[in-house]
């Protein structure tokens, strides 16, 4: 007993330590990750790339600098604004690592560095150096700290999801491979882990219900998004609790953006669609299909990662759109990359606001209710004209614009519910 009491005073000394040395006002990494549109799409590859091999197969997968860089950033910022930076160095992988932390009053981030390496050419790495701030830690008490908090929290489910498959993981020279065995079920875990789709029941039963949807929809009339998203969203109201509803929400949010987003879902968002509805229609907001487009990607993006990433993809495609060969920039595109994007934030952002997203859209009445019209916004231009008109997304009139369509956003009835 005086062995177990004395372990667990040390594990109690280490943790405070941590949170002494390692917790701050001042990040040691600038948070606030700025990814394009690429780095979003080459983030989701690179963390599906297991998902390629076939069930009880061996697989293998090289991972270099920069594909550890965007996918450590893409999951980091999933939940809040952070950043890593890993680097090689001597056959060993260094993390530097700053979080923000909800509001407390110790502070607001933590900044962590640590090694990893193959120590005696064990089968996988183990930390062989910790720095919690400007406190080094013995490498061996902090591994058990970091085991201890991981098993008393909701990261043991995902810690066991990312290391049961793993058979072998070498770091030599400036290139990390990663041997693993997996099996279906860990597949669908990791696909439902990546994507927020949560239990496939609960997923399931949107499908249905917009299957549903879909089969007795008029074709002579325009099918609104208004139209997919109160039904889902009553549903998810009368099935939520309090601590179930932002999963919920997720799932409603997933459900529609595959069907509305079908060809471009597959591509960023999930591997592959687990849409069931064999009738495809145009969805619309505003007599515009691409406005419902930009809408309902924007918000199932901003709830599979977060809202800071969200917004930086929508200007990102948009400065895209405006070079040669594109759409042309449009601000009426990003007034609904800017709506979904505060629609998603509020759908997943805390278990109240979900419940009260599921409320207020189970009443809407009609899209206008979630979307301000954009219509008068100017649109279709090339990068000479926007250059010329508004020079950068950091200009004055640029951001004049863009505070504009934040206000119209504001003033529009579900976000009054905030």
């Amino acid at each position: 007993m005086r062995v177990v009491l004395y372990c667990f005073g040390m594990l109690v000394i280490i943790t405070v330590l941590l949170i002494l040395f390692g917790v701050g006002d001042r990040p040691e990494l600038e948070v606030g990750w700025s990814p394009s549109r690429e780095d979003l799409v080459r983030a989701k590859k690179i963390l599906h790339e297991g998902s390629k091999n076939k069930p009880d197969e061996i697989g293998v997968i090289e991972l270099n600098q920069a594909d550890l860089n965007l996918a450590s950033n893409y999951l980091l910022n999933r939940y809040s604004k952070s950043a890593a930076r890993l680097e090689f160095n001597k056959n060993q992988l260094r993390f530097f690592v700053t979080m923000s932390l909800p509001e407390n009053s110790v502070g607001k981030y933590l900044n962590i560095s640590f090694k990893l390496g193959n120590v005696n050419d064990s089968e996988l790495p183990v930390i062989t150096k910790f720095k919690a701030g400007n406190l080094l830690l013995p490498a061996k008490l902090a591994s058990l700290v970091i085991d201890k908090i991981i098993q008393h929290s909701s990261l043991n489910e995902y810690f066991i999801l990312a290391t049961r498959p793993l058979k072998q993981v070498k770091i030599e020279g400036e290139i990390l491979t990663i041997t693993y065995y997996t099996n279906k079920e860990i597949l669908l875990q990791a696909r439902n882990f990546l994507t927020h789709t949560g239990d496939n029941s609960t997923l399931n039963i949107y499908q249905a219900k917009l299957a549903n949807i879909i089969a007795k929809h008029d074709p002579e009339w325009r099918l609104s998004l208004a139209d997919l998203l109160q039904p889902l969203f009553e549903l998810a109201y009368q099935r939520s609790t309090l601590e179930t509803a932002i999963e919920e929400n997720r799932d409603v949010i997933s459900t529609i953006n595959d069907y509305v987003n079908k060809e471009e879902t597959q591509k960023l968002l999930t591997p592959q669609s687990n849409a069931t509805t064999s009738q495809q229609y145009a969805v619309f907001l505003y007599k515009r299909t691409d406005l419902a487009q930009h809408f309902i990607g924007s918000a199932a993006l901003t709830a599979s990662v977060n809202q800071q990433t969200a917004q930086i993809a929508g200007e990102e495609k948009e400065l895209s759109d405006a070079q040669e060969g594109g759409s042309g920039f449009s601000f009426i595109d990003l007034a609904a990359d800017k709506a979904g994007t505060r629609f998603g934030e509020m759908a997943t952002s805390s278990p109240e606001s979900a419940r009260k997203m599921q409320k207020a859209m189970a009443k809407i009445k009609d899209y206008s209710d979630f979307m301000p019209d954009p219509r008068d916004l100017p649109e279709h231009m090339n990068e000479a004209e926007f250059k010329q008109r508004y020079e950068s997304v950091k200009s004055p009139i640029y951001q004049e614009i863009s505070r504009q369509i934040d206000e119209r956003i504001s003033a529009t009835p579900i976000y009054k519910t905030e």
